[in-house]
């Protein structure tokens, strides 16, 4: 003990016990292993072998299994079809293997994924006759919608407020507005500012691209071929749009 007890208090031994500014040493050495261990923990949790033992995780995937996205832990076909989609994927999906697209005019498709894409919101409660395009558009995208939350809720699983980006404010506008109508009429049909029809106009273009592709997989050219369509449709009405609106603030 005595031996020991003089090489602890040998001067030479451990010089940082006799700076005059120790303990300021001291407690940034310590916050600096705190923060590593931090970091260390982060790393873990956000790491693939975390996320196995995630309940929230093991409930998304049952949700998946349940809607054949996934079956005996591998992608299937419908998942294939879904990976194609970088927006509302399960609802999209759904859409295509419901045949709601099918039957649709290319404007009228414009107006069903317009639902997906539209950022304005009119503060007031829209009316649409059960037996008008834009009724039926609600009514497939409501019962689809409907659906998935209750899969989801079964499996006590949160899936990204699949209802809380549904907008059906612009339908009537994007249909006309995939018709041809003049854009100075589309104003006059609704109090939405220009830059924001404009941009619902182009994330709908970008989701006509994924369900093109998702067509393909589907091995339907039928439908394929009405998505090249809204495409052209939307990139030639963008393209004719005057110069002011595309370099508005909203883009």
């Amino acid at each position: 003990m005595e031996s020991v007890e003089s090489e602890l208090n040998a001067p030479r031994a451990f010089p940082a016990r006799h700076c005059t500014r120790f303990e300021d040493h001291f407690a940034i050495i310590r916050e600096r292993i705190r923060i590593e261990r931090k970091i260390k923990t982060l790393e873990y949790d956000l790491s693939s072998d975390a996320l196995r033992l995630s309940e929230e995780y093991q409930n998304r995937l049952k949700v998946l299994e349940s809607l054949n996205f996934v079956e005996k832990k591998m992608v299937s076909l419908k998942g294939r079809i879904g990976c194609e989609i970088h927006h509302q994927e399960l609802l999209i999906t759904e859409l295509i293997l419901d045949y709601k697209f099918h039957k649709r005019s290319p404007p009228e498709l414009a107006a069903l994924l317009s639902t997906l894409t539209c950022q304005y919101n009119s503060g007031r409660e829209l009316q649409f006759a059960p037996d008008s395009v834009f009724g039926e558009i609600r009514e497939s995208v409501n019962s689809v919608l409907g659906r998935l939350e209750a899969v989801a809720s079964k499996h006590k699983s949160h899936i990204s407020d699949l209802g809380s980006e549904i907008r059906f404010d612009l339908m009537e506008v994007v249909y006309e507005w995939a018709k041809g109508t003049p854009f100075y009429r589309i104003m006059e049909m609704t109090d939405c500012q220009e830059g924001l029809i404009v941009k619902c106009i182009q994330r709908l273009d970008e989701v006509c691209k994924d369900v093109r592709n998702a067509g393909r997989i589907v091995g339907d050219p039928a439908l394929v071929e009405k998505r090249k369509k809204s495409v052209l449709q939307s990139e030639e009405i963008l393209y004719l749009l005057p110069p002011c609106i595309l370099r508005s603030n909203y883009l």
